[in-house]
């Protein structure tokens, strides 16, 4: 009776144990997903901080160069592009497959046809950071930084266009914001008893490029887009990465070759020495800057990988507020009240277009639950 009970009480206890088992492996099943996540978007915030943080110290370094002496633009411009090599090491990293990654066996497109889309990108991007040099080399940092969230307007002016994108009142909202903020600027010359406003021909070069580089952008942005679909037909973490280095090895061969074309090269030794915070101080300025674009390459990376390359220029246009207030700080920058409604609004627009992407990334994911 005795031994019949104990067999009753193991099987009871054997029981036990398979039904907290299974209980623990269906908790385990449920909690993955969830821990998953999690880790995306904490891959997503840290690529999204180097994406702020790189571009942010970059173009204080980069007014800097200019307020304290330096005259080269196709310096400024190569500084920008050559910290790609960064990126190399990256090709020796193994990620997961993105959401995003299509069929392995989408045919290929030719070698030709990768030389014409890598050489006409690089030099496109070769083309915008030389406008984007020349505006920050005549404009105040704020509002260098100002104009240049236009940018998402513009990325969506083309993508309308180019890759089929709706305007929704909230996209319409953006676009009216943030021109009128980009048009209040126009206006902005400044004091001319300060000794340090530029010329107002200066000044309108300066908007101009800066424009016209954030519009280069936006386009650049869009036909990157829609390489993926037409030409490319998938987003892997090599095509991604390839795309990325290629361009911006052939935007670096132009920058290098307008650099001795211009003849700038020449009087580089002289402007070292002429720079007001001494030669080792310009050495590492410049060395810094390319620190700074590297750090947000690999950001802007890590984003088109994991999400977009529309959700990573919206990021890098989230510095918008940033580098005035710092720019006010480090540079004395006046922030009077143009400046002030012109950030306003250009915040506002951004959170406009930021919340239609919300709106639309939610509807993909109920359109992928049904």
């Amino acid at each position: 009776m005795g031994e019949a009970r104990e067999l009753q009480l193991q099987i009871m206890g054997q029981e036990a144990r398979e039904e907290n088992s299974a209980e623990a492996n269906v908790a385990l099943r449920t909690k993955t997903p969830r821990i998953r996540k999690y880790m995306r978007w904490l891959q997503i915030a840290i690529y999204s901080f180097f994406v702020l943080s790189g571009q942010t110290v970059a173009t204080l370094l980069g007014r800097l160069y200019f307020e304290k002496g330096g005259k080269s633009k196709w310096l400024a411009t190569l500084v920008q592009l050559a910290g790609f090599p960064i990126l190399l090491p990256l090709y020796c990293v193994s990620l997961p497959k993105s959401p995003r990654t299509s069929d392995s066996r989408t045919s290929q497109p030719s070698a030709l046809v990768l030389l014409l889309l890598y050489v006409s990108l690089g030099i496109l991007l070769a083309g915008d950071c030389m406008m984007y040099s020349v505006g920050l080399s005549y404009l105040p940092v704020s509002t260098y930084s100002l104009i240049c969230a236009t940018q998402l307007a513009f990325n969506a002016f083309f993508s309308f266009f180019l890759n089929s994108q709706k305007f929704t009142p909230f996209i319409v909202n953006s676009l009216v914001l943030l021109t009128t903020s980009s048009t209040l600027l126009v206006f902005q010359t400044g004091d001319s008893s300060d000794p340090k406003t530029v010329a107002k021909g200066k000044y309108i070069i300066g908007f101009l490029c800066t424009l016209c580089a954030s519009a280069g952008s936006g386009l650049g942005l869009s036909l990157i887009q829609l390489s993926f679909q037409k030409i490319l037909k998938k987003e892997t973490y090599t095509v991604i990465l390839d795309l990325i280095i290629y361009q911006s090895l052939v935007a670096t061969c132009v920058a290098m070759v307008g650099l001795f074309a211009s003849g700038d090269w020449k009087s580089l030794n002289g402007e070292m020495g002429d720079f007001e915070l001494g030669k080792a101080s310009y050495l590492m300025i410049l060395l810094w800057t390319a620190v700074g674009w590297a750090v947000f390459s690999v950001g802007l990376f890590g984003l088109i990988f994991e999400v977009s390359s529309l959700f990573s220029n919206v990021i890098s246009t989230l510095g918008l507020p940033i580098v005035p207030v710092l720019a006010v700080v480090f540079f004395h920058d006046k922030m009077d009240g143009v400046k002030v409604i012109a950030m306003l609004l250009g915040i506002w627009g951004f959170v406009s277009y930021i919340y239609q992407h919300y709106l639309d990334e939610s509807k993909a994911e109920n359109t992928n639950v049904d």
